[in-house]
């Protein structure tokens, strides 16, 4: 990296800055003061525009000082320089020469050039090895053939000597007793008999219980998958995830069980049971809850045709109805640099009634309601690097 890389880098978050303007009028022009929806919506138009995508962390590490300390990585200026009208960042950089700079193609090897050096300088390296290798193994021979001589002169006597004292220990080993073979075999069989109990005493102690769970307003089964925590003492939860209209089976030799279920679009119920005394088939109703299914209709159906303003409309009406005007709503971020940021209510709402694929990785991390409405929202728009 030189001083005049980091000075072509600058020169292209201008035209990524220019080039968004365009169509889009954010909070402000300058895109080092972008945040929140602004970067929501320059993620979309990179998506559309060069097949790629920046994290939001990344957005703030490049973006958000100037100059930066270091260039991102080839692929995220190749992305960048598409979306600004260019080839790729060498395009871009041919295009901006400062006076008198010399632009050369530095590229590093690939890796099947790599191997292909690596194999001649090993062949050159083991070439005068090879050559020597012949005499070597002539003058192996000689030595071998002496010795093998050597050796069956001195045959005879060693294996001589091996059979005599073979023959004396044959004669001090005693001759065993049938009672203590069968001792021997009889404590072996108990020693099977309880390690089996022991490998198979969950699976005979055991028992099994099914939990089946239904819409508490349809009186059908749930349509959507489900995440149940299994809350143990002194143990971390261990967490099962449910298809729709499947079942929960659970086998335990616990005396209680502790459910924390969780849906896309049903209220987090916490479940209760005493096993001494439960069914072993049980089902449990689950209550729709609406702002989670609000959220769930932007994140998941794509809003077009004839009645999609209609349709918004709808549902930012119902949000407004379960979100207090006093509410404390905050996203957070991946970045060291901006990790918090509030938003009003009708920020929010827009944010959340906008179609984009960024309300595919929008996660509630926590959610208060209080007499019926919402009073506090912390949530987080997950994001990756090359999501198209």
């Amino acid at each position: 990296m030189t001083d005049l890389d980091i000075l072509h880098f600058e020169q292209l978050k201008k035209d990524v800055q220019a080039q968004y303007l365009k169509e889009y009028n954010p909070s402000y022009d300058e895109i080092s003061k972008w945040k929140g929806i602004d970067i929501i919506y320059f993620q979309e138009d990179l998506r559309k525009k060069a097949k790629g995508n920046i994290s939001e962390k990344s957005f703030y590490t490049y973006f958000k000082s100037s100059p930066v300390s270091k260039l991102p990585r080839i692929d995220m200026l190749n992305l960048l320089s598409i979306y600004a009208g260019y080839d790729s960042w060498y395009d871009f950089k041919k295009n901006h020469l400062f006076a008198g700079e010399l632009l050369t193609d530095d590229r590093d090897l690939n890796d099947e050039e790599m191997k292909a050096l690596e194999k001649t300088v090993s062949s050159a390296l083991n070439l005068h090895t090879t050559e020597e290798q012949p005499k070597k193994q002539e003058s192996d021979a000689e030595e071998n053939s002496v010795l093998q001589i050597i050796d069956t002169e001195n045959q005879t006597i060693e294996q001589k000597t091996i059979n005599l004292k073979t023959s004396e220990k044959a004669q001090q080993k005693p001759t065993k007793k049938s009672f203590q073979r069968a001792a021997w075999i009889a404590a072996t069989s108990v020693f099977v008999i309880l390690l089996g109990l022991l490998g198979f005493k969950d699976e005979i102690f055991q028992k099994t219980y099914t939990y089946h769970f239904t819409d508490a307003d349809r009186n059908l089964g749930v349509q959507s998958d489900i995440e149940i925590k299994v809350i143990k003492e002194n143990e971390s939860p261990i967490l099962y995830r449910i298809k729709p209209g499947q079942p929960f089976i659970y086998s335990s030799r616990d005396k209680a069980l502790k459910m924390k279920i969780s849906s896309a679009v049903y209220e987090n119920l916490e479940v209760n049971r005493n096993l001494e005394n439960a069914p072993e088939d049980e089902t449990i109703e689950l209550k729709p809850d609406d702002y989670k299914m609000a959220l769930y209709y932007f994140s998941m159906k794509d809003i077009n045709g004839e009645n999609s303003e209609e349709l918004i409309k709808q549902k930012r009406k119902q949000l407004e109805n379960l979100i207090s005007n006093e509410a404390v709503i905050t996203q957070v971020y991946d970045s060291d640099i901006y990790g918090l940021e509030s938003l009003d209510k009708q920020k929010y709402i827009t944010l959340v009634t906008t179609p984009t694929t960024a309300l595919k990785n929008l996660n509630v991390i926590e959610m208060k309601k209080e007499k019926g409405k919402i009073v506090s929202i912390k949530f987080k728009i997950s994001t990756h690097e090359n999501n198209k």
